[in-house]
């Protein structure tokens, strides 16, 4: 058995002696947007370091945990935490917790994010839904012999945001008066911030807004079939445009300001997913 593959039945096996739920949706929630957690009808959490050969998060801010439960009526398990290849792991154990997800029944993979935008006009506090993506020095999670298990040798990637989700997201965005930027999401290695000339090689190749996640978890989950949703919380204008240096408080502080309309956005969107699918 391929060892990737077997970590992640290790894994599952782990998180089932744990608890039995099984979710639709699986949500990771990014820097500053954590504590929605707090906002699902809870019925079990798991915490990551309580998972056989499971990566731990050590950034500041992620808790490092599932959370099974409900948002409305939709089952979801949620990671109040991700893993960063920034942080040392290697990339399959980056992906890991989402190939996981998936194995644990979840179909739809909504990914969120805080980001530094670079489109015009576009400000500190706006949401962004993702429409499609660049992977920038970060290497494919699907390098490697290919888990047959999971998916095929060559998957497609011309649709990694499913635009069905996409759609759910503007009507979503529209019954609550919430204004949805849509763009281009660039995944840098970090962990530093982009120098102002990386930026502008960014804008070059059509990027509307950087980050150090979310592009290889998406690769991951579409090599497994998975329908994708992401969104943006754009915390920061990035480096050459901000006047200010940047830092992760200001990261923190932006996405807490903006909890409230962040919560409720992704809070229609699942029911709508639910109601749906």
């Amino acid at each position: 058995m391929n060892q990737v593959y077997e970590k992640l039945c290790k894994c599952l096996e782990s998180v089932r002696q744990k608890t039995d739920f099984i979710p639709k949706v699986a949500l990771v929630l990014g820097s500053g947007l954590g504590n929605y957690g707090e906002k699902i009808k809870v019925e079990s959490t798991v915490d990551y370091s309580e998972i056989e050969g499971f990566p731990v998060s050590t950034v500041p801010g992620h808790k490092g945990r599932f959370i099974f439960g409900y948002v409305e009526d939709v089952p979801v398990v949620c990671m109040q935490g991700r893993v960063h290849y920034y942080e040392g792991y290697s990339m399959t154990d980056v992906v890991l917790p989402i190939r996981l997800m998936k194995m644990m029944g979840a179909e739809i993979l909504f990914l969120t994010n805080a980001a530094g935008g670079i489109k015009q006009g576009m400000k500190a506090g706006d949401l962004m839904l993702i429409t499609g993506q660049i992977s920038s020095f970060v290497p494919s999670p699907l390098i490697g012999a290919n888990i047959e298990e999971l998916g095929v040798r060559f998957p497609d990637m011309s649709e990694i945001y499913s635009k069905e989700l996409s759609q759910i997201a503007r009507k979503a965005a529209a019954s609550l008066d919430i204004e949805l930027q849509e763009g281009t999401y660039l995944q840098f290695t970090g962990p530093q911030y982009e120098s102002p000339q990386e930026i502008t090689m960014s804008r070059t190749l059509g990027a509307d807004a950087v980050g150090m996640s979310t592009a290889c978890e998406a690769v991951a989950a579409k090599h497994m079939g998975m329908k994708i949703i992401g969104v943006s919380c754009i915390s920061n204008l990035a480096a050459g445009i901000s006047p200010q240096p940047l830092s992760h408080e200001e990261v923190g502080a932006a996405a807490n300001q903006i909890a409230a309309k962040f919560e409720g956005l992704v809070t229609e969107i699942i029911t709508q997913i639910g109601s749906r699918f």
